[in-house]
């Protein structure tokens, strides 16, 4: 199953890339949740990642997607809230295997170190492929609640 509502976040390196993945997600016909940031001006990448985490421990997003110049940060914020799994991506292999072995909720882009294609192509896989399940994957994300 497709997840359809969408939290979407970044900082200010992140900005441009995100305008790019929230039109393109609309387009694509997701209900995109933009928590912000509004501009290039300076903000603090972990206040972004708890909002996309908080939208999705309430129940408005079933999936996030977070930018910022590296996708470190903010994917290491993102991983402080409880039941948040954010991986950072770089290509559609770690994406996908993020959804398949990890059952990542949230996926994080470095806008410095990928291109809109990329990170499109990314962000479609992730919100695309289903968890496998199984007791292997499971147990492992079991021992991570």
């Amino acid at each position: 199953m497709t997840a359809r509502n969408i939290a979407l976040a970044s900082d200010h390196a992140g900005f441009e890339l995100k305008a790019q993945i929230g039109s393109w997600l609309r387009d694509a016909g997701y209900e995109v949740i933009d928590l912000g940031c509004d501009g290039p001006q300076s903000v603090d990448y972990p206040d972004f990642a708890a909002a996309v985490a908080g939208a999705i421990a309430d129940g408005r997003a079933e999936r996030g997607v977070l930018i910022c110049g590296s996708g470190i940060g903010i994917s290491i914020a993102a991983n402080r809230h409880p039941g948040i799994r954010a991986a950072l991506v770089h290509d559609v292999t770690t994406s996908r295997l993020s959804r398949e072995h990890n059952d990542a909720n949230v996926v994080a882009l470095g806008a410095r170190i990928i291109g809109p294609e990329i990170a499109r192509d990314c962000v479609d896989v992730f919100l695309k492929t289903a968890f496998e399940g199984g007791e292997r994957h499971s147990r492992r994300i079991a021992k991570m609640g």
